[in-house]
């Protein structure tokens, strides 16, 4: 009887973590389609709307600290 209940909560759990895995890759993955990451384009974007030509080396530096914070 014991044996019984301790097999039904491992059952229990292991089912229970393969739903929420599930459920969590899918609330991602769509949250990750309305708001895409930033790159370098957008990088590129804003700063010719602040009025700078940006240089190359300057996006790069700015894509590196982004990816300090991630």
């Amino acid at each position: 009887m014991f044996w019984q209940n301790v097999l039904w909560l491992v059952i229990g759990l292991v089912v229970g973590a393969i739903v929420g895995f599930l459920i969590c890759r899918k609330v991602m993955t769509s949250y990750l389609m309305k708001n895409p990451p930033i790159n370098e384009e957008m990088i590129k974007t804003l700063m010719l709307q602040m009025g700078r030509k940006p240089s190359q080396k300057q996006i790069n530096q700015i894509m590196k600290q982004m990816e300090k914070f991630n």
